[in-house]
């Protein structure tokens, strides 16, 4: 990107068209055109050659934003609540359960930057609002990512290695303290251009890291980010996980094969057929929330990538304003996949706020059932247990 000549021959269209707008000479106007001149040096020159979207479009996204905001403030917000004032939440693992809805808080409390641009139609914010909204992005979203590998983690230890795979809170409190420390630098480096830069994109209304700069420090730039803040969260999620649904595959085929030698129907006293298989249910849990990730990040490392190393032609506002989507979406769902999905956690909202009517039963009451069922079977199926 060169830094653009306001005041020769030759501006840019962006400037042309925002005095014909003003003058009323037409309804199409460039990007940029409402952006008062000091501020357009701040824009990526790319982004000035496309035509305004209609203001609906604005408006609509505006909207959707303020959905995003709403379900995602109130289901981190919860989280953090709840998780931080149980004393029976106050596990190791959970720490890291309430560090991800700090991460996914933090990246909705930039959203009323968005929302203000979108019915203001562009950069209404300037450059002061675009730096903190991307600072903020790079925050919360680079420390989501480390967090969710710490959580796959800390599940491989606990599932592969039951006795003496258990995480303490210091270690888990030392593993959060080297998630800052990690995603830190990504965000410091940018805002104060000692590597990197933080420039709008799409409409206008979103920044992020610049990946259309056409400089090789640039270039280098966004390998780093791309390989540091993507591929190796996603490399430990895919790992761990994996390792997950191996050893619990590789478990319940055993439990089959003795249950076989010993002519029974299974070793699992009280296994209710109805039920889904254990193997069935991790293997879920472990698809879904590496879908999660793939699905929120994977699109801006995909756009960042082609836009510095590929044919930017391909990156039209439209195009870009997707990925701004997906990870907004994907911070709205972690509070439901990682903790309402938690029966403690439901048992706590239910006591807090019982008229959301959640008919959790209680752990005593699982026990008492439990001990019931086992009383009531017969002595065959005890002795096979």
């Amino acid at each position: 990107m060169r830094l653009l000549n306001w005041t020769g021959v030759g501006a840019p269209s962006a400037l042309q068209s925002r005095v014909m707008g003003a003058a009323g000479a037409g309804p199409m106007h460039r990007l940029g055109w409402n952006v008062p001149p000091e501020e357009l040096i701040h824009i990526p020159e790319h982004w000035l050659s496309y035509t305004e979207p209609p203001a609906s479009m604005h408006f609509l996204l505006g909207l959707v934003y303020i959905g995003f905001f709403i379900m995602a403030i109130i289901g981190n917000g919860l989280v953090l609540w709840v998780f931080s004032s149980a004393k029976s939440l106050r596990t190791a693992s959970n720490m890291f359960v309430v560090n991800l809805a700090f991460c996914d808080f933090l990246m909705m409390l930039k959203t009323p930057i968005f929302i203000y641009n979108s019915f203001y139609r562009g950069f209404a914010l300037g450059q002061m609002g675009c730096q903190i909204f991307a600072f903020m992005g790079s925050l919360s979203g680079i420390g989501a990512g480390m967090t969710n590998a710490c959580i796959a983690y800390d599940r491989y230890t606990t599932i592969t290695k039951p006795f003496d795979g258990k995480l303490t809170r210091t270690k888990a409190f030392v593993m959060i303290v080297a998630i800052w420390l990690y995603t830190i630098p990504w965000a410091v480096m940018p805002i104060t251009e000692v590597w990197g830069r933080f420039a709008p994109e799409g409409y206008l209304t979103a920044c992020t890291f610049d990946y259309l700069t056409n400089t090789f420090d640039n270039h280098m730039f966004v390998g780093a980010i791309f390989f540091c803040s993507y591929c190796i969260p996603m490399t430990m999620i895919i790992y761990f996980y994996s390792k997950i649904v191996s050893t619990v595959f590789n478990h319940e085929k055993a439990l089959r094969e003795q249950a076989k030698k010993m002519n029974v129907d299974s070793l699992r006293s009280n296994q209710n057929q109805g039920n889904q298989s254990a193997e069935v249910r991790i293997a879920k849990a472990a698809i879904t929330i590496c879908f999660l990730f793939v699905a929120s990040w994977t699109p801006y490392a995909v756009l960042a990538l082609i836009g510095a190393f590929g044919d930017q032609a391909l990156l039209t506002p439209g195009v870009t304003m997707i990925p701004a989507c997906t990870c907004k979406f994907v911070a709205c769902l972690d509070p439901y996949v990682y903790a309402i999905s938690h029966p403690r956690y439901r048992q706590e909202l239910q006591k807090r706020m019982p008229w959301l009517a959640i008919k959790e039963e209680s752990d005593d009451n699982k026990s008492t059932a439990t001990g019931a069922t086992q009383n009531d079977q017969p002595q065959e199926q005890k002795v096979a247990a």
